[in-house]
């Protein structure tokens, strides 16, 4: 085991407080044979300098200089020099324990897995963790199982940086007709759902060596940019158009795009927009009974309310709203 090389891609922009820390961890881990793949995307504080000085005392790690181009564009680069058998990612503000790539490599190795992922810590500004969920339970997915608890949210976190990728399941992504360069938000969970279709089978142990670090952002209440808010639906929307209807995972992400639809008609930044979404959504809610695979329940009821109770089902929705901004502290990254 301890000749397969694993790359470790970390993409960096002006996180000089924390990325020393992200490397010490990496640099840290029990399993030796890394390629630690540093992309600098662009920073304007001292993240860049103290890059290269890590560089100078550790023979593993590469450090890129590029100009600013979001984390899709780093990663991009980090997986075009990434030379490992197997591919991991990590954030330059977040860390992990020492045993967490020896843990997913020897998983991956026993189960003959594409893929090799386990739970998280969320680490709050405030100090206190909460772990998702460190029960230690083995869960084997075939490649059925894997995009349907992706799309459901069990047990796969969208993100990318608690998993170990092969190397062939990772370059999947350049081939793919839904792989769009241009979405900046919710990429990973494009990605993922390209790595996990590609993916015969895929193992997850719940275990939460990745730290993921919650910094604090703006308040609730500031105007979000287009692409926070019609990225998530652009990539829904790419992965509904990828899945056949009759397909099981169909009902599953379709449900998940109607949420989406009504999450973009009751917000007020964008308003054509919302006008936009909203003539979808009702249009959308007619057909579900049309639709042979649309099993949820809940989704039936919630187009009777939306088709039949349009206005009253926007002054609750509305309503909700407010008071879940009210009780939000903090952005998520």
């Amino acid at each position: 085991m301890n000749e397969i090389l694993i790359s470790i891609i970390v993409p960096a922009y002006n996180i000089e407080e924390y990325i020393g820390r992200c490397l010490d961890s990496i640099i840290a881990q029990t399993h030796k044979n890394l390629e630690i793949v540093v992309v600098d995307d662009g920073s304007t504080d001292n993240t860049g300098k103290i890059l290269d000085e890590f560089a100078l005392r550790e023979n593993r790690l590469i450090v890129i200089h590029k100009e600013n181009g979001g984390v899709s564009s780093a990663r991009e680069i980090g997986i075009e020099h990434a030379k490992g058998t197997y591919i991991g990612f990590v954030d330059g503000d977040d860390y992990i324990e020492p045993e967490m790539y020896e843990n997913l490599l020897e998983n991956a190795l026993e189960y003959k897995a594409d893929i090799s992922h386990c739970g998280y810590q969320m680490i709050y500004p405030d100090g206190h963790i909460v772990k998702y969920y460190g029960t230690r339970k083995i869960k084997l997915q075939n490649r059925k199982n894997g995009i349907e608890d992706l799309l459901r949210g069990d047990f796969i976190e969208p993100g990318l940086c608690n998993k170990l990728y092969k190397r062939k399941i990772v370059l999947s992504y350049l081939s793919s007709d839904i792989w769009d360069k241009a979405i900046k938000i919710n990429e990973d969970f494009l990605m993922n759902y390209i790595f996990f279709k590609e993916a015969k089978k895929s193992i997850y142990e719940d275990i939460t060596p990745y730290h993921y670090i919650l910094r604090k952002g703006s308040a609730a209440t500031t105007k979000k940019s287009y692409n926070q808010v019609f990225d998530p639906y652009k990539v829904i929307s790419l992965i509904k158009s990828d899945i056949d209807e009759q397909n099981e995972a169909y009902s599953i992400v379709y449900e998940r795009y109607i949420r989406m639809l009504i999450a973009l008609s009751t917000q007020n930044d964008y308003k054509n927009e919302a006008i936009k979404a909203k003539g979808q959504l009702r249009k959308e809610m007619r057909m579900i009974s049309f639709k042979k695979n649309c099993k949820s329940l809940k989704l039936r009821r919630m187009s009777f309310g939306v088709v039949n109770l349009y206005p009253v089902y926007m002054i609750v929705r509305k309503i909700y709203d407010k008071i879940t901004k009210c009780n939000q502290r903090y952005d998520l990254k």
